[in-house]
């Protein structure tokens, strides 16, 4: 599947009448450049759940950083790795569907 359409599906999945007018997902661009992916994750079955921090630096416009903190995933990444950002969150949170 389309990694958009899994997002979409995901973020569906979520939408329970509030999580989505308070929290969601959000990305932007970055000026160096690059993306910025946070979606939040409290109300989700990916709230509390463990992340390793990835730290992944290919060349100064290839790389890609993950975290997650205050219920948070927080994908940063090169302009050219938004679509790679978006896998990463798609890998981990299958890991953890009910």
């Amino acid at each position: 599947m389309n990694i958009l359409k899994w997002l979409e599906n995901w973020y569906l999945e979520n939408c329970d009448g509030d999580w989505e007018h308070s929290k969601g997902i959000s990305i932007v661009t970055l000026d160096n450049p690059g993306w910025a992916v946070d979606i939040f994750l409290e109300g989700t079955w990916l709230e509390d759940k463990d992340f390793q921090i990835l730290d992944i630096e290919r060349t100064n416009v290839d790389w890609v950083y993950c975290s997650v903190s205050d219920n948070i995933f927080k994908g940063r990444g090169g302009s050219n790795n938004l679509e790679e950002l978006l896998i990463i969150f798609q890998e981990w949170s299958t890991k953890y569907k009910i």
